[in-house]
């Protein structure tokens, strides 16, 4: 049950920030939504470093000196697994004007939920392992430090998501039920994740470091050039590294 509540703090996460539709009444300021992305991004490369590379290096130490290599391979197959789903799945990123991927009658809010849920895929994801990385190990700070870093960069996701049905004219509960929407495949994945661990716990390390490539082609490919933008969204990326490093080293 433990595994079960853990792999649900990232959709709180999601379902909470959503829900400040209800409380504001207009869309975040360019330089908010910057510095809100930059944070996400800099608690995302900090997640995929110490939380998900590092162990997956260190569960491969039988291997000596190539202990390093099912990490590489498999952040490498995740940056590729990412790529494939964009240019074969249509969405639209938030304030972008053309939609990526293969053409198709889907309306835009459609499309932007598919947007994020791309990315809370490896989120949902690397929870799970985590997780399952704890049952085998013992103790669940380290995952719990994971599911909770994720969970709070899902806040300003969850309202990044709903604020623009709710600008275009859609209803606030309808804006927050697809704000929150958008994160309900990380459990889902989340679990089918931690599942597949526990039948395969030799390709643990390699499934770590897919999650944690997946993750960082989303950062470096949509997240950090939007925080680049202002120095607030750099710092903010900044601070939200140094806060994920922090609570991984001081908890996990």
């Amino acid at each position: 049950m433990t595994t079960f509540y853990g792999i649900l703090i990232p959709f709180l996460g999601t379902s909470l920030g959503a829900a400040c539709v209800f409380f504001l009444r207009r869309a975040l300021g360019d330089r908010l939504q910057r510095a809100l992305t930059g944070f996400a991004a800099g608690v995302m490369v900090a997640a995929s470093v110490w939380s998900l590379l590092i162990p997956a290096i260190d569960q491969s130490a039988t291997l000596g000196r190539l202990s390093f290599l099912p990490a590489a391979v498999g952040f490498w197959i995740g940056v590729a697994f990412l790529l494939l789903l964009d240019r074969v799945i249509p969405h639209l990123h938030r304030n972008a004007g053309q939609a990526e991927g293969p053409r198709t009658q889907l309306q835009r809010t459609t499309m932007m939920i598919l947007a994020v849920t791309l990315h809370n895929i490896p989120e949902g994801m690397a929870v799970g392992l985590a997780f399952a990385l704890a049952g085998v190990e013992g103790g669940f700070a380290g995952a719990a430090v994971l599911a909770l870093g994720i969970g709070v960069q899902n806040l300003p996701e969850g309202l990044a998501v709903a604020l623009p049905f709710r600008a275009g004219g859609m209803s606030r509960g309808r804006s927050f039920a697809l704000g929150a929407l958008s994160g309900a495949v990380e459990p889902v994945f989340g679990m089918l994740a931690a599942l597949a661990a526990g039948m395969m716990q030799g390709a643990l390390p390699g499934m770590m470091a897919f999650c944690a490539g997946a993750m960082m082609q989303v950062v470096f490919a949509e997240m950090a050039p939007q925080a680049a933008k202002s120095r607030a969204g750099l710092f903010a990326l900044m601070t939200g590294y140094a806060l994920m490093m922090a609570l991984d080293l001081a908890l996990g």
